[in-house]
């Protein structure tokens, strides 16, 4: 009897497909580069954790079958699409407003831990596409032959998260390597928040055009 519910041959392949789709430039990838550039690696890493929190939520989906619910289910589909729209908006509009900070005192503006995680969190399971990509990629790995079908989804689906933060993790030092030197001048934080918030307006009409 094979000891793996997973071959490890098609564990090794699926690796390198969520290597690859992390590295692929998207939303997220956008997202996590957008806010480490503004408010430093720790942010950027906090924002990864919470990208990736939400991935286990997608990977329960798909294991529950919510997703297929999802795709059959048009008006739930825009529900979770116009919920994503709307907050990305709002983090366009305190981008917009948000001032430069000093060095030395205005470090109480910038986000806290906490909230930069749920950002993370929100900008991942508001997103209907990423359940329904999980739905499309996760059967092509599993085996109803080896085993129990949800417990491969989620090991896969653990997978495609450590790779996330893998691959997330280290845009977020780059980027962040990159805002703390920009982050010394008044104006260069004015355009960096600039830049932020049109990033994320492109992001919430990407995601209000996206179709089933």
């Amino acid at each position: 009897m094979d000891p793996f519910i997973i071959a490890p041959d098609v564990l090794i392949a699926f690796t390198a497909v969520a290597l690859l789709l992390c590295l692929s430039p998207g939303p997220d990838n956008l997202f996590v580069l957008a806010q480490s550039a503004l408010y430093g690696r720790a942010a950027g890493l906090r924002i990864t954790l919470g990208l990736c929190t939400g991935l286990m939520v997608h990977t329960a989906a798909v294991a529950l079958g919510v997703a297929a619910l999802i795709k059959s289910y048009p008006p739930a589909f825009n529900a979770l699409k116009y919920a994503g729209a709307a907050y990305l908006l709002y983090l366009a509009w305190q981008a917009f407003r948000a001032v430069p900070m000093s060095l030395s005192g205005d470090r109480a503006r910038q986000p806290n831990g906490w909230q930069l995680y749920r950002r993370g969190i929100i900008m991942n399971v508001s997103n209907p596409k990423v359940s329904l990509f999980f739905l499309a990629l996760l059967p092509q790995f599993v085996d109803p032959g080896r085993g129990a079908v949800w417990l491969q989804f989620v090991l896969l689906g653990v997978v495609f998260m450590l790779s996330t933060l893998l691959v997330f993790g280290l845009l977020a030092l780059l980027a962040g390597s990159i805002g703390a030197w920009l982050g010394r001048a008044a104006v260069a934080q004015r355009v960096l928040h600039v830049l932020a918030g049109i990033v994320f307006i492109g992001l919430a009409l990407r995601l209000l055009v996206t179709q089933i």
